[in-house]
């Protein structure tokens, strides 16, 4: 017991390495600065590099580390390299979250085979594919490490609007995390997700034009932003939560409660 301060609930993560996908704008954009703020040197990677490299500069004002790497998620080759560079650049890393992410929008009997791969492929095989070669890495040199997925609400339920493969890929990445906290246990290496209800992003700009604001049609009557998960995502990286594997946090501020009678 006296090993451990009281409470043991530090997020710390001073000397840690992570690498943040879609970080370009959104959740990824806001994790980033978040993991920096609290010590670990960032990659950046998305596809927009002119955005990656604005952020950076703006973490390294702030007083942090942070580098842009350029990458396309569905392609294999851009996925190890990026995680080349962030290893070149600061080391191991042993901290990747799995954020980048497409909707699909639409009927599922409407949709193009292109866009069927596009979704599998950012959604499910690029997530796959990083988090099989960070913990290779972390494997061979022995140390221990985090991986945060990102699913979402839509692993849980999905009402018919237009984003069955999406939901489909969601629930794969929410399982995905389990079957891959038990794979790499032994190495100590901690796989959980958080799955987010609906939160204001550019994602979701693009869908509040189509409908609407959805505020009066949840709960709380409010949509969050992207600062209100900062606790989830410090819990699952930082050294708190040592013991936490195999987890799903859904995080949706009672959305998943619709309009419940009073």
């Amino acid at each position: 017991m006296s090993d451990f301060d009281l409470p043991n609930d530090s997020t710390d993560l001073t000397g840690r390495v992570a690498l943040v996908t879609g970080a370009s704008s959104g959740l990824g954009e806001r994790f980033a600065r978040v993991l920096a703020a609290k010590g670990a040197a960032v990659g950046l990677a998305a596809r927009r590099l002119d955005r990656l490299e604005t952020l950076a500069r703006e973490i390294e004002t702030a007083g942090g580390k942070a580098i842009p790497v350029q990458m396309d998620a569905t392609d294999a080759g851009a996925l190890v390299a990026a995680v080349d560079a962030t290893e070149k650049a600061f080391g191991t890393v042993d901290i990747l979250v799995n954020n980048a992410g497409v909707p699909d929008a639409q009927r599922a009997h409407k949709m193009s085979v292109e866009l069927v791969d596009q979704v599998l492929g950012v959604n499910l095989r690029g997530p796959w594919i990083l988090a099989c070669e960070v913990a290779r890495r972390l494997i061979a040199a022995e140390k221990p490490g985090r991986i945060v997925n990102i699913s979402s609400t839509a692993h849980y339920r999905y009402d018919g609007g237009g984003a069955a493969l999406y939901a489909v890929t969601k629930t794969a990445i929410a399982r995905m995390t389990e079957t891959l906290s038990v794979e790499w246990a032994y190495a100590n290496i901690n796989v959980n997700a958080i799955a987010p209800g609906m939160f204001v992003t550019e994602m979701t700009d693009g869908m509040f034009a189509r409908i609407g604001d959805p505020s009066d049609r949840v709960a709380r009557k409010r949509i969050p932003v992207p600062a209100q998960l900062d606790s989830s995502l410090l819990y699952l990286v930082g050294p708190a939560s040592e013991c936490v594997t195999g987890a799903i946090i859904k995080v949706d501020d009672g959305q998943s409660a619709r309009m419940a009678l009073k």
